[in-house]
């Protein structure tokens, strides 16, 4: 009996990669999850724009915020280093970061940006400052 194989063009490649790079290499959506932590923008009564940067295992003293040319950036990086003269290594090491670059409205009071970390969970509040009302002109008759 004939057995017929769907070809795959993309297959070959995968193979490569998986040698290369091992198993976890271009995975799945949920692999991709662990290395970008979300990050939620959104506006409270369009009075602030308010940013959640999910950062678990990170601590205050590995984050940064700052103002940088009317954009929101937010930095981290966390480094563990392990020593262990009685394994194969003797020294271990491992790295997390992350960046986020976010373009602030023109209305926003970058004097009163607040920032604060808690559960794993960088709130950033932006507040906008208040637009000048429209100036209502009257129309007068001509004489």
């Amino acid at each position: 009996m004939n057995k017929l194989t769907k070809f795959d063009p993309f297959e070959e490649m995968r193979a490569l990669q998986r040698q290369f790079f091992g198993d976890n290499w271009g995975g799945s959506l949920a692999d991709v999850a662990n290395i970008a932590p979300a990050t939620d923008v959104y506006t409270h009564d369009d009075k602030e724009m308010v940013v959640e940067a999910h950062l678990p295992n990170f601590e205050e003293k590995d984050v940064d915020v700052n103002i940088d040319n009317g954009a929101l950036v937010i930095s981290a990086e966390k480094r563990e280093k392990e020593e262990d003269k009685k394994k194969k290594y003797v020294v271990r090491e491992s790295t997390s970061s992350f960046y986020k670059r976010i373009l602030l409205p023109e209305h926003a009071d970058d004097d009163k940006v607040d920032a604060h970390l808690e559960n794993g969970v960088l709130t950033v509040t932006v507040p906008f400052k208040e637009l000048p009302k429209p100036k209502k002109i009257n129309i007068k008759k001509k004489r």
